[in-house]
């Protein structure tokens, strides 16, 4: 399978990384294809609300920024993963903008198959957050494979020695 990992923590380096590298690792020894794309190193836009997307037969976004390349590599995809800290009760800001973007290819549809979403927080509250992945999931008719989240991770670096890690592993060893 091949899968399209999107770490969106707007720091490098930390937990949602170390997270999304260990699901990439593990993926990849059983046999995936995994691809990662870190939202700290790339720069989608916000949707503009414009409808073009919708008003093009191809559904192609006006934008041209970081997402067209994105959009690329989720049609070479046949699972994404979304991960991303817990920010005020949903997802980073980033991960949200990109998500926000999937309004163009939703329209026009995509090889995604499978999503899932992988989560690490403070603390536990991951309502907001469950709710928009499992509506976007919907929304673009894609399987729901399930999420990973794991609270506790308030110093950057904590998911590197958190036995919870493990859960990433075990996700990718079933796919």
């Amino acid at each position: 399978m091949r899968i399209l990992a999107i770490s969106g923590s707007p720091r490098k380096g930390g937990n949602t990384d170390i997270m999304v590298e260990a699901f990439a690792q593990a993926a990849e020894k059983n046999g995936h294809v995994c691809q990662i794309v870190y939202l700290s190193e790339t720069h989608p836009q916000p949707c503009l609300a414009c409808n073009a997307c919708r008003n093009h037969s191809d559904g192609r976004c006006v934008q041209q920024d970081d997402m067209q390349g994105i959009y690329e590599k989720m049609q070479q995809s046949d699972m994404i993963v979304l991960a991303s800290p817990l920010y005020y009760f949903t997802v980073s800001a980033q991960l949200k903008a990109l998500i926000d973007r999937f309004y163009a290819p939703g329209s026009r549809g995509q090889s995604i198959k499978a999503a899932a979403l992988f989560m690490d927080s403070g603390s536990p509250g991951y309502d907001g957050a469950l709710y928009l992945y499992r509506r976007s999931v919907s929304f673009l008719s894609w399987k729901d494979m399930g999420t990973v989240l794991i609270p506790g991770m308030k110093e950057k670096g904590a998911m590197a020695h958190c036995p919870q890690l493990r859960e990433v592993v075990e996700f990718a060893e079933k796919l």
